[in-house]
Parts: structure tokens; C-alpha cells; sequence
């Protein structure tokens, strides 16, 4: 089938601004989102510039606006997205170029709610590690398949707002540390999100949870922080 690919591009060493442009090729029902990039880079348009790795759907790096919905380019199939594809970075985050985007703000938010376990207390008597039950470790499974890619706090209208909004993505990680049964700075990482950035700007519109490629229940997921707020209470 013929495929009609229209492409956010800007270059700003080129151009003055933002524009579309469209190319035509050949593909499969079965061929992905990102392998008609891979062509149109390949054989008609070396300029064009975006992000990619695994094309797995493991690394996030390939999120984009596909049709107006994020997704990853690597997952995003012809037969699922239609034969008129338009493909454009992800909103609230500066275009550096073409479809990458800075996502340094992103990583700052990450970064602010202590994305890493805290524990001071010495290691058991017997030298093993901190044991957890099946249960203990159940609470959190959730919220440990983010992968960083994106997609759901650059959906989410709060960030596009204000891009100090902390966002869905550093709330799932938090959520991963705050009910870790190990994990000493739940307290802190609670206070943390009371903030003005925090969870309190969540307006629960669940674009997040349909974002993710990952199915992660991210607006459940932030319920229950709201409810550790207000209650305490981790179990």
C-alpha cells in the first residue's frame, strides 16, 4: 500500500519556523511507525532528525505525537494508525530539532522526587539481603515498568501549562519508591510532592494512563499518593 507520511519539521539553523512535509512510500500493514522514519531518512530525506534505540518499545526514546495520540513510533503499526500518518514531537517540551525534543525539564522533575532507594538502616544480622514478602513486593509492581519515555507527562495538560509540574512520570516513580516496604524516605518524598508542582495539580483527566505503552494505571496511581497524603497510611 502507499503511504502518506506528513512530518513536523524545523531546523533552527534553516528555518524561521515550524512547518510540515509530506512524503509518499511504499509499506506493510505490519510495518511500524518508526520503520517508515527509517525509510524516508534512508532513501528520500536524509535531513530528517528524531530519536531511537532499541525500537523495542524497552528504551522510550522514540515517543512521538502519531495522529495527535503519544505512542511509541517502535509499537505504532500502519494497520492501527491508517495509511495518512501525520507524526510531531512531543507537546510541552522545546523543539531542538525536527521531531527531537529537549527533555532535560523532564528529567529535572524525575530527578526531584528521589527517583532511587533509601535505606540507612545496617543490613541484616545474617548478611542477607532486606527480604520482602510476595505482597510487600506486589504493592509496587505496577509502577516499576516506566520506562522514561515520556509519553504521559507530555500528554498531560498540567505540564504543558507549566513545565515545573512535576508530571505523571515522576509520580509513578515516586509511587515505586513510597511503597517499597524497604525504602526509608517515604515522608520526605510525600512532602515533596505536597508542593505547588506536586500532586495537587493532577486534575485527573487520564490522558497519562492511555498514553503509556507500558498500560501502566498511572491516575490510580497517583490516587493513592493523594490518599498517603492525606492519610498517612502505606498500606
Amino acid at each position: 500500500m502507499i503511504v502518506t507520511l506528513k512530518i513536523f519539521r524545523f531546523n533552527p539553523e534553516v528555518d524561521k519556523k515550524w512547518h510540515y512535509e509530506t512524503y509518499k512510500l511504499e509499506a506493510l500493514e505490519t510495518d511500524r511507525v518508526l520503520d517508515l522514519l527509517e525509510k524516508v531518512k534512508g532513501y528520500q530525506d536524509g535531513t530528517l532528525s528524531f530519536r531511537r534505540s532499541c525500537a523495542h518499545g524497552v528504551c522510550g526514546s522514540d515517543a512521538l505525537r502519531i495522529n495527535g495520540r503519544n505512542q511509541l513510533a517502535c509499537k505504532a503499526l500502519v494497520r492501527d494508525v491508517g495509511t495518512t500518518i501525520t507524526v510531531e514531537p512531543l507537546l510541552g517540551l522545546k523543539v531542538i530539532k525536527d521531531l527531537i525534543v529537549d527533555m532535560e525539564p523532564f528529567f529535572a522533575n524525575y530527578k526531584a522526587v528521589l527517583p532511587y532507594f533509601v535505606n540507612e538502616s545496617p543490613l541484616p544480622a545474617d548478611g542477607k539481603e532486606r527480604q520482602q514478602s510476595p505482597e510487600q513486593r506486589a504493592r509496587f509492581d505496577e509502577t516499576t515498568k516506566c520506562i522514561l519515555c515520556a509519553a504521559c507527562t507530555t500528554s498531560c495538560p498540567s505540564f504543558w501549562g507549566s513545565d515545573t509540574y512535576f508530571g505523571p512520570a515522576a509520580f509513578v516513580t515516586a509511587h515505586r519508591f513510597i511503597f517499597d516496604s524497604r525504602d526509608e524516605a517515604a515522608s520526605e518524598r510525600l512532602h515533596i510532592l505536597s508542593e505547588t508542582s506536586g500532586v495537587a495539580r493532577c486534575h485527573t483527566v487520564y490522558n497519562c494512563t492511555m498514553a503509556c505503552p507500558r498500560e501502566i494505571q498511572i491516575t490510580k496511581a497517583i490516587g493513592e499518593l493523594k490518599l498517603a497524603m492525606v492519610t498517612g497510611k502505606l498500606d
